[in-house]
């Protein structure tokens, strides 16, 4: 496994499209195995192709709501869409491709996403709260949106201090 170098916000491949996933092959295996690498080292929550210099769906998503007795564990998504989303969540929001700044973003409490795994088979996942923002927040990496754009503001340094900013994805 490998470390691969995240891309920030300067860069821009990370607002170009990614193309689907169609071999499924070692090569994508090696991509996600070293994502997955990437994205726990970075302490994030999630991590998109892209934001690696790849233009491929494909995207890691740590589940974190999990009872005490669980593990965290990472959800690997290719080629995955949004098929079903219902509620409403206002909150901070950051990304590994843009340390240190935090912005607003309103995204769905719930969220259905299809998916293919490493391996080519289709399934279903929901996520809630922090996974359903996580989902979203990844997929639109796959279509070149920073969240900086769908943010409603940005937040301050003192606002970050006073409120803890949430989890960078």
């Amino acid at each position: 496994m490998a470390l691969r170098n995240i891309l920030t916000k300067e860069q821009p491949l990370l607002y170009k499209k990614s193309r689907a996933v169609t071999d499924f092959n070692p090569r994508l295996h090696q991509l996600l195995d070293d994502m997955r690498d990437t994205l726990l080292e970075a302490n994030g929550v999630g991590l998109a192709a892209p934001q690696v210099g790849v233009l491929r769906r494909a995207v890691l998503v740590i589940e974190t709501n999990v009872t005490e007795d669980e593990d965290e564990y990472v959800i690997e998504l290719i080629n995955p869409e949004i098929i079903e989303s219902s509620g409403e969540q206002d909150g901070a929001e950051g990304c590994l491709s843009v340390p240190g700044e935090y912005g607003l973003v309103k995204r769905p409490m719930t969220v259905k996403v299809r998916a293919q795994d490493r391996y080519g088979k289709t399934f279903e996942v929901e996520g809630t709260g922090l996974t359903a923002r996580c989902f979203c927040h990844e997929i639109d990496h796959l279509e070149g949106v920073v969240f900086t754009a769908k943010a409603e503001r940005m937040l301050t340094e003192e606002e970050l201090q006073g409120a803890g900013a949430g989890e960078e994805e």
